[in-house]
């Protein structure tokens, strides 16, 4: 009776009988014939079905859910050749629906797939840390997405095959933001850019290029300006493309105006005579593209009752002597935030600064310098006149009236009434009697 008893239980675990069948229900262990395959879970009907794990041979597995002989339902699946693991729903052994992959280098994709391939919503996160949440197809990035990228720009817009195309923002770390048409992965099309220091530009994009970007900084009116201490001047500026046309489409460059005297030491009783320089004086001279060097000459405003950010505070002093004639001097312009081909890298913020008393900003391709006014020398140079009647001649030249308050262009204009900002023009300072 006992050894009745012990023999009448059916073992839990099945393996293929005699004739290498697999089992029929229940749970149980089956090398297929190949033995590439082996297979350890449930079976019914001799068919994998419930819960079992199918190994490889190359070291790769299966486990999770079968139905009928095939993987379906919840599972895990490791590749042994690329490292990549997979967990989430499969149908016919390939995962489908939601699921979420880690790959071997790092990066990670949770969302939908289909056929084994990323396909629908998801979020993929690389192995720099970069984050895209959006649209996929064919396993790359395409549709309506965002991502994040590792130097901390951000993009929300259309994709393309793993690249923007379409229509997009681009928020830069820096502060700057570009909103418009993509192509390639680059500005293309029609779109707009805001730096971070306020410079903006809105028109067509060529290859990540502006079309209409200014080339030039163009002064307008005369050559050659008279102007007498105190009186006021306006000077007025255009950004122009190369064929002349003013680019409308650039807004924010804050251009500076300075203006400096032309360095020429004279002996007293010269035909010419310019500025007296002290010998200890610190001023150093400032070389210029046309071969002469020139100082630095003080502005005012009469906005800020004082001189410009540009002139040094010592030079304000209303004692200094003055001339008793006219001053020609250099007027300079100078871009301090310039626009680059990509988003600028100036401290983040987006905020758009103020100018100072001796800047202007830029709106539509123009910006215009009013109430401008000549401040007292700077300290250590001395205007020399004229001192005897031999210098009448010199003098004679015709000159404008320079009563105070008023400034007077001289005759000489270049072609198309403007000069070009590429040149500091050579417009000596000389002490003229009055």
């Amino acid at each position: 009776m006992a050894a009745a008893s012990q023999r009448s239980p059916t073992p839990r675990l099945q393996r293929r009988d005699s004739q290498g069948r697999p089992p029929q229900d229940g749970y149980g262990v089956y090398t297929y014939p190949n033995s590439f395959f082996r297979y350890e879970g449930e079976w019914r009907g001799g068919k994998t079905h419930g819960h079992g794990k199918l190994l490889f041979k190359d070291g790769s597995y299966y486990e999770g859910e079968f139905v009928d002989g095939e993987i379906m339902g919840e599972g895990c699946r490791l590749w042994v050749s690329s490292g990549n693991t997979y967990s989430g729903q499969f149908v016919l052994g390939e995962p489908q629906g939601h699921g979420t992959m880690k790959y071997k280098d790092g990066g990670r994709y949770e969302g939908e797939f289909s056929r084994g391939l990323r396909e629908g919503h998801g979020c993929l996160v690389d192995q720099d840390g970069q984050v895209y949440q959006g649209s996929f197809h064919n396993n790359r990035r395409h549709g309506r997405g965002q991502m994040a990228f590792q130097n901390g720009d951000k993009y929300d817009g259309d994709w393309v095959r793993d690249q923007r195309q379409g229509h997009g923002v681009l928020w830069c770390a820096d502060g700057s933001t570009y909103e418009g048409q993509w192509h390639s992965d680059v500005f293309s099309g029609l779109g707009s850019i805001v730096h971070c220091s306020g410079v903006g530009y809105r028109g067509m994009w060529i290859n990540g290029h502006p079309v209409a970007q200014a080339t030039r900084t163009v002064i307008l009116g005369p050559e050659v300006m008279d102007v007498a201490h105190s009186s006021s001047f306006t000077l007025r500026v255009e950004l122009q493309q190369d064929n002349g046309e003013v680019a409308e489409s650039e807004d924010g460059r804050v251009l500076k105006i300075s203006a400096g005297v032309r360095y020429v030491q004279l002996p007293a009783y010269s035909e010419v005579s310019f500025f007296k320089v002290d010998e200890g004086s610190q001023e150093l001279p400032i070389q210029t593209p046309f071969g002469f060097e020139c100082i630095a000459y003080p502005l005012s405003s009469p906005t800020s009752g004082g001189p410009e950010l540009s002139a040094t505070p010592e030079s304000a002093s209303t004692d200094s002597p003055l001339p008793q004639g006219d001053l020609e001097v250099t007027m300079v312009s100078n871009v301090l935030c310039d626009q680059e081909d990509t988003p600028g890298r100036l401290s983040a913020g987006g905020g758009m600064p103020r100018c100072p008393e001796d800047c202007r900003r830029v709106e539509r391709g123009r910006a215009q310098f009013t109430d401008v006014c000549l401040g007292p020398p700077p300290p250590g140079y001395h205007p020399i006149p004229f001192l005897d009647s031999k210098h009448e001649k010199a003098s004679s030249r015709p000159r404008g009236s320079l009563g105070p308050g008023r400034m007077t262009p001289t005759v000489r204009d270049p072609p198309a009434g403007s000069r070009e900002q590429d040149s500091v023009g050579s417009y000596p300072a000389e002490s003229q009697p009055g």
